[in-house]
């Protein structure tokens, strides 16, 4: 794998989904997912330095730095499958907002498996580690944009078109959990990728949903507000990405988004507002 990182410092990009299906429930109660990853140019940084044990800073939001955070569960599972007696001393800057449907935890987690697989060189199983910590992580691993299917473990890798795009977030959490529970059994159809991609390259309007996006909606308005808010700002195709509670619309252009992205900001100057693109075919690992 081709390094992402700069010295101790590493980039956890932020996904969005391009479209997100709830196919059925499996007997284990988990749910089966169709849904296009895609990673972004926005994200978190960790430091990560050798150091005789591991510990976890986190600066940017108030989170727990023990075995409750994905990220020290992520580096002591590595840690211990790789049979490393020296840990790491862990610094999060967090720059997604939380519980916001990006993959910011998971992300942060598969980065810092990555970063210390070359700290600590092994022949541990990467990926069985990643879905160990969420079904999300194994998604970070290789880098590009993926049609997720399963849990969200079965990965297929797609070529997508260039995007650019704004994310907007109005400052809710919505719990994952919460989400599929509201679902309450309302399965939608596969993704028509075939479609969805060559209306990305098009650049016009894309025909995806998000299964879970009516019934957040219906409880969360301020994710109705947001998703209007970007077309209003000249935006296309607004979606709530993952299980909320950012939303996103396309631009036909980075300076559309940039100009947009602006606009919003000064709109609405509680929300978390970014410009970004998507980062396929970057190396990564």
């Amino acid at each position: 794998m081709t390094s992402r990182s700069h010295g101790h410092t590493h980039f956890a990009p932020a996904k969005i989904n391009l479209g997100l299906s709830v196919v059925g429930r499996r007997p284990d109660g988990y749910h089966e997912l169709h849904t296009l990853m895609v990673p972004l140019t926005v994200g978190d940084m960790l430091d990560i330095v050798p150091a005789p044990a591991l510990s976890l800073r986190v600066e940017g939001a108030a989170l727990p730095i023990d075995g409750r955070n994905l990220v020290y569960r992520a580096a002591r599972a590595y840690l211990d499958a790789a049979g490393v007696g020296e840990g790491a001393a862990i610094t999060l800057h967090k720059r997604l907002p939380l519980a916001s449907g990006l993959g910011g935890g998971s992300s942060d987690a598969a980065t810092t498996l990555l970063a210390l697989a070359r700290l600590y060189p092994s022949d541990v199983d990467l990926a069985a580690l990643a879905l160990g910590l969420g079904a999300d992580v194994p998604f970070f691993l290789p880098g590009g944009a993926a049609l997720a299917s399963g849990v969200g473990e079965v990965l297929q890798p797609v070529d997508v078109p260039p995007v650019h795009l704004v994310l907007v977030n109005p400052g809710v959490e919505v719990s994952a959990a919460d989400a599929y529970r509201w679902l309450a059994g309302r399965f939608t159809p596969p993704l028509d990728l075939p479609a969805l991609l060559a209306a990305l390259a098009a650049g016009g309007p894309v025909p995806y949903f998000n299964a879970l996006q009516p019934e957040v909606v219906r409880r969360h308005p301020e994710i109705a507000e947001a998703l209007a808010a970007l077309g209003e700002a000249g935006l296309h195709s607004p979606l709530m990405s993952g299980s909320g509670s950012t939303c996103f619309a396309l631009a036909r252009s980075e300076a559309q988004a940039q100009a947009a992205a602006q606009h919003l900001t000064r709109r609405f100057p509680g929300w978390w507002v970014a410009a970004t693109s998507s980062r396929s075919g970057l190396p990564r690992g």
